[in-house]
Parts: structure tokens; sequence; C-alpha cells
């Protein structure tokens, strides 16, 4: 077995590699400043197909058919399909299992399910489990504000700490190598999150409501696996935008933490914030999934960056929560992913 337990959060392998990864995002992330890091961009939100949530499945199954074509892998050889979305009862992970036919693990955490999905399925692997593991998550801009706020065709004003959901998948092939050799992509460790909550609110303002808990995760990843943030060249949490980052390094500095150099964000990255009319920035489990699966494993390859940590972030609330005035629990995973020499 190569799991190696270092607390009841965190846990280090030596055996999981990436070996692809595919991301598929819609026209405003395509318009971006990463669209070159993007193996497809639809040219429009529904892409042809008559509903958001039947185009979100779309997006989910052509980024998990690239990835096993770039790694060469047919579906009957996918051991494990594991991930999440946004939607009722996982509606596009579940619904895209039909197509694939391959053993299913869906999982939730809103928008950590990624790191979570990439977590569970290396410690799988290193256990002895299945040799091969596809992670991936999905979401879209017009199923997600459907269901969480307003419909679109009301037109409303959003907030400045607003996000903009992402339409956008991301995938990857796991698998187990005992002999990894230079220039792959080694998942190293995990930290599984704890679910914090601070009273927040507002379903407008997210990122003060997940920023605590991708600190309280970044802190606890740092003190299990006995590192320093300068052990990776960029620690990127999922979708804190704009106002969560500067909150995070607020936070960070009342402790005496000096994180600005180290800390970016997947949600802020994937837009360009001044000309993009996306408010505070990116959010949905395809946000973090896109831009590591895109932007971030493509630094890795090109030895941009040697270390990395993921933190994908998660609001922890449903509009039935809302409706009953219950605050927004949160919960952050964390995934160091590096490559070999």
């Amino acid at each position: 077995m190569s799991v190696h337990r270092h607390s009841s959060s965190s846990y280090s392998f030596d055996n999981v590699i990436i070996q692809s990864q595919a991301a598929v995002v819609g026209p405003v992330e395509g318009d971006g400043p990463l669209a070159q890091y993007f193996d497809r961009i639809w040219p429009s939100e529904l892409n042809n197909h008559p509903s958001s949530e039947k185009a979100e499945l779309a997006l989910l199954i052509e980024a998990q058919n690239v990835a096993l074509t770039k790694a060469r892998i047919e579906w009957p050889n996918v051991d494990l399909v594991m991930g999440g979305d946004l939607l009722d009862q996982l509606i596009a992970t579940n619904f895209a299992a039909r197509e694939h036919e391959r053993p299913l693990a869906g999982l939730f955490s809103a928008c950590a399910v990624f790191a979570e999905s990439l977590g569970f399925g290396a410690m799988m692997i290193a256990g002895g489990g299945p040799k091969t593991v596809l992670a991936a998550a999905c979401s879209h801009h017009q199923s997600a504000e459907r269901q969480f706020r307003y419909p679109l065709e009301l037109g409303y004003q959003k907030a400045p700490t607003a996000a903009w959901t992402s339409t956008a998948a991301g995938a990857c092939v796991l698998a187990e190598d005992n002999s990894v050799k230079d220039g792959s992509l080694v998942i190293e460790a995990v930290t599984f999150g704890h679910v914090i909550d601070w009273g927040e609110k507002n379903p407008n303002d997210m990122a003060t409501a997940m920023t605590p808990a991708a600190f309280d995760t970044i802190k606890r990843h740092l003190r299990d696996m006995q590192r320093d943030i300068s052990y990776y060249d960029q620690v990127y949490t999922g979708d804190l935008g704009v106002m969560g980052i500067r909150l995070l390094d607020a936070m960070a500095r009342q402790e005496g933490l000096n994180w600005s150099r180290y800390i970016s964000d997947c949600g802020k990255s994937l837009y360009d914030i001044e000309r993009q009319d996306v408010h505070n920035g990116g959010s949905g489990p395809g946000c973090s999934a896109s831009v590591f699966s895109g932007f971030l494993c493509h630094q890795l390859q090109h030895r941009e960056f040697h270390r990395i940590l993921l933190v994908s972030t998660g609001a922890l609330f449903s509009p039935k929560s809302y409706l009953q005035g219950e605050s927004i629990p949160a919960i952050a995973h964390a995934v160091a992913v590096s490559r070999i020499n």
C-alpha cells in the first residue's frame, strides 16, 4: 500500500499520476485570458442543445471523452468514474454514467467537488483499489443561475460581490504508476477540509462564506505535511474571486503569515475581470476543474510550475436552505500536484 496517513484530514501518495487531462469551456470562458489552454471552446452557451441542463451534460461528456482520447484509453478500461456538479441529484454526473456504463461514485462538495474527486481517486488507487480513475466536474452558467438565484430573463442587477458561474468542465485520468518517470504529473497529497460556517447568509457573496474554509484547509495542509507555503510555486483556490483572495490574504496577515506572493484563484484567473462583466470572478465546479485541467497542468508540464496546491472551495447551501434562513456553511479540499524533474 502507498497511502501515508498524516492526520485524519491529510494523506500522501507516491504512485498516482495524472495520465491525461481535458478542459472544455463555454464562449465567455473562451474569451478570457486562458483560452489557449482549453481543449475545446463552445461557440455558444447551449451549443445547439435544447436546455442548459442538457448542455451541461454534454459539456461533461465531452471533457471526459477528450481526456480518455488523450490517454489512449477506452471506456471499458476505466475502473471508476468520480465527480459531481451543482444540478439537483447530480443529474449531469449521473446521466453521463448512462452513456459510459462504468462504476460511478457521484460526489457533492458543491464547487469543491473536483479536488475532492482527485483526492479520493488518488487515495483509492494508492490503496490498492482501482487502477484507473476518471475524475471530472462541470457547471453551466445558465442552469446554475436559475437554480440558485433568478431566471436570467429577469435581467436583474448583480452585486459586485456576485460570482459568474462558469460554463466549463474538466476531467483527469488518474492511474497507478509504480515507476514514475521524468515529466510525470504526480498527485502528492490530499487534505480533506472541515465544514466551516461563519454565519454568512448572502448567496450573492459566496466568497465571504468560503474564504474561512480555504484558510483553514491551507493551514491544516501545511501543518499536517510539515511544509511552508513556499514549498509550492502557487496555491490556487477554487472560486474565491477578487474579493475572496483579498480576504484570504488579510486573514493570513492577521496571523503573521505572508501568503500574498503564493495565493491565486481559479475564478479570478479564468476571466479578464476588467474587460468581462463577471463581477467578482468565476465560480462553479467547472471553474477549478477547467483551470486545473487546462492552464495549471500545462504550466506543470512545461516547467513553469513544479509544485502547486489546488484548493477547490465550495458553498454547501441549497435554494431550500437559503429560503429557510439558513447560513451558508463552506468547505475546501486541497490536492498537491508536482512534476517529476
